[in-house]
């Protein structure tokens, strides 16, 4: 780990942590958003994290912006990763994995050389970590995926994608928290809210979050409150 600081405006500064995406910069990153939290307090406005930084956004008005990157050098100083205990909570997605809801499955048999049932399995049967928000609120960027399933997005994207469309692309797969565009093949659908801007912590998963996704039946999907309207393929 080599940190750094990087002027982002007069009201943020951009902590880059590493240089390399690595499952284990999560343990770190996740340690400093916790840092982050106590120390700027009140002054703290957003903190956004990605796979190889933080963005540390705070009040111009309480806060000098030469102040701020003094408190967050300390923070940098003794920074010490959270533990990896892989017994922490894992959170469970579940997923109507159906052609009419994820209509990429046969474009990723062709691709993968799997067929249907070997792709569900494989996609639900791994744990995934959550490296970033973004894209939209409540997106989760999850990885690492299993290599068999490593697919390319599509060249043209959707213009709508419905919320809770399951998708992967490349090593990383996610949930659609809205209906947006988008061009990741898709997989199926989960019932679960993904972003309540009526809640508190407004998104479902958080940076560092271990996720799994679960199949259920069209008959449960359904009475967890999902969609089951059918998209069709481009």
């Amino acid at each position: 780990m080599n940190p750094r600081l990087e002027n982002a405006g007069f009201d943020a500064w951009l902590v880059r942590l590493f240089d390399d995406i690595d499952e284990a910069n999560m343990n770190w990153i996740a340690a400093l958003v916790q840092d982050c939290e106590q120390a700027f307090g009140d002054q703290l406005v957003d903190l956004v994290p990605s796979y190889t930084t933080l963005l540390v956004q705070f009040d111009p008005l309480t806060l000098d912006h030469a102040e701020a990157g003094r408190l967050l050098q300390k923070l940098l100083a003794k920074l010490e990763p959270l533990e990896d205990n892989t017994q922490d909570t894992v959170k469970t997605l579940p997923v109507w994995y159906h052609p009419s809801v994820g209509p990429d499955l046969a474009r990723l048999a062709q691709h993968t050389g799997l067929n249907t049932q070997q792709i569900i399995e494989l996609h639900s049967g791994h744990t995934y970590r959550v490296f970033a928000l973004g894209f939209a609120p409540g997106f989760a960027f999850m990885g690492t995926l299993p290599e068999q399933l490593e697919t390319p997005r599509h060249d043209s994207p959707r213009s709508s994608v419905p919320a809770g469309s399951v998708a992967l692309a490349g090593r990383q797969t996610a949930a659609y928290p809205r209906t947006t565009p988008g061009g990741w093949n898709l997989l199926g659908r989960t019932p679960a809210r993904l972003f309540d801007p009526a809640s508190r912590s407004l998104s479902l998963l958080r940076v560092g979050d271990r996720v799994r996704f679960e199949p259920v039946s069209k008959a449960e999907f359904e009475r967890l409150g999902g969609d089951a309207s059918p998209m069709e393929a481009p």
